[in-house]
């Protein structure tokens, strides 16, 4: 394979371009990875992928799992720039053609939410297993449709970027939950409480429903409801509030909800982007302990913090304590664990329907603060307007386009097609 990088927007391909390999059919499980290399490629060149995406699959390439074969950004010069600080043979300003000529094993998707869809189910058809950013797509109904473009047998899958899953202390907590041995979670707490300014939201897609899907909710706190979820199990019902206290935006800018999970436990959860003391967090009170997660964007076992209830014997307490070796919550650690599902040919974690639930929990948060009315697990399907949209058309919350009289077939805003 050359080593010279492919000039950024080069519509011209030739055999001697085309990675080795098969390519796959649509709907068909991907190339056998036969002990080789995983071929990766990243679409979008911004500040995630470059803080985030490219360190983990560098680490993953410098250990002989990874081969980093292209990079994909509407901008040329930012994408040549990319690939020369990170030494990627291939920039590209055309995903269909780096698909097509690269043939990659796993794309990892850094854009916008609003291009999520567009890109993932590309990706999937080319035979790709993709690594998505959060939040994964603006509405279910985008989910629904990329869940729709996976294999059937062994992948490809897309997975999303929920990284606070992952590493030693989220693993250790989850079992100890999982095992009972610190009795029934009976209330919990979610806080996800940062700011942002002015400054912030001057990002044209920031704050705007159909650009970014929703606002803390969705584009910050996801990451600790998501965490909670891993760890309490489904949620049933939900009651919220919203505010838009601050920013002149169209998203709410706080939240509030409360929830009640399939196992009893209740738990309240906020979202703000209007907290100068920035924390997340997350409590949980089990019957004969509380565990409590303290943090701002990822965690090691030094942040948790489990304190039992009067009584406990010692050894059940130095057990629940023992996090073993630290391993902090990463985008490396979950892409460790995304590579050896690709490996096994199994689908990963925090993808599918496992990687639908915080979505769901969200859509149907904003449900419940827009109609004042309990949401309830399995509610919001096709049909429903925050199916397709997760303000629904709701006055005061939808844009100035879109009211309940200028919707579509299914919710859908008039002039747009609605999702297959």
């Amino acid at each position: 394979m050359p080593t010279s990088r492919t000039p950024a927007g080069s519509v011209t391909a030739s055999a001697s371009l085309a990675a080795p390999g098969p390519t796959p059919s649509p709907g068909r499980g991907p190339a056998p990875l036969d002990g080789r290399r995983i071929r990766a490629a990243v679409v979008g060149t911004g500040a995630i992928a470059r803080l985030c995406q490219l360190p983990a699959l560098a680490e993953l390439a410098a250990e002989g799992e990874v081969e980093i074969v292209a990079a994909v950004d509407i901008d040329s010069a930012a994408v040549e720039a990319f690939c020369a600080s990170g030494g990627i043979p291939h920039a590209y300003t055309d995903l269909d053609l780096m698909l097509a000529q690269r043939r990659p094993d796993l794309v990892a998707v850094c854009t916008p939410p609003t291009l999520h869809r567009e890109q993932t189910v590309a990706a999937l058809r080319a035979g790709a297993w993709v690594w998505c950013e959060k939040p994964p797509v603006p509405t279910p109904a985008d989910f629904d449709a990329i869940e729709a473009e996976e294999g059937t047998h062994g992948g490809p899958y897309a997975s999303i970027v929920f990284q606070h899953r992952f590493g030693s202390g989220a693993r250790h907590v989850r079992r100890l939950l999982a095992s009972g041995s610190m009795g029934r979670p009976l209330v919990a707490h979610c806080q996800t409480t940062w700011y942002r300014d002015a400054a912030y939201y001057a990002v044209p897609w920031r704050g705007r429903w159909r650009t970014e899907g929703g606002g803390p909710a969705m584009g910050h706190g996801i990451h600790q409801m998501d965490l909670l979820l891993d760890l309490l199990g489904p949620w049933s019902e939900v009651r919220a509030m919203a505010g838009r206290l601050v920013h002149d935006v169209e998203t709410e800018d706080v939240s509030t909800a409360l929830v009640r999970f399939g196992n009893g436990a209740m738990a309240t959860v906020v979202n703000s982007v209007l907290s100068p003391d920035e924390v997340s967090r997350i409590r949980i009170d089990c019957e004969r302990a509380t565990v409590e997660l303290t943090h701002l964007y990822g965690h090691g076992n030094a942040d948790w913090r489990i304190t039992p209830a009067p009584g406990t014997a010692e050894a059940d307490v130095a057990a629940w304590r023992d996090f073993g070796t630290d391993v902090p919550s990463s985008h490396l650690a979950q892409l460790r664990e995304l590579v050896a599902s690709m490996r096994a040919g199994e689908r990963p974690r925090a993808s599918g329907a496992d990687g639908r639930n915080s979505l769901e929990l969200i859509t149907a948060l904003y449900k419940s603060a827009f109609t004042d009315t309990t949401v309830r697990a399995g509610d919001i399907g096709p049909g429903d307007p925050y199916y397709t949209a997760l303000h629904g058309g709701a006055p005061g919350w939808a844009p100035a386009a879109v009211s309940a009289g200028d919707r579509g077939p299914c919710g859908t805003p008039a002039g747009e097609k609605a999702a297959p």
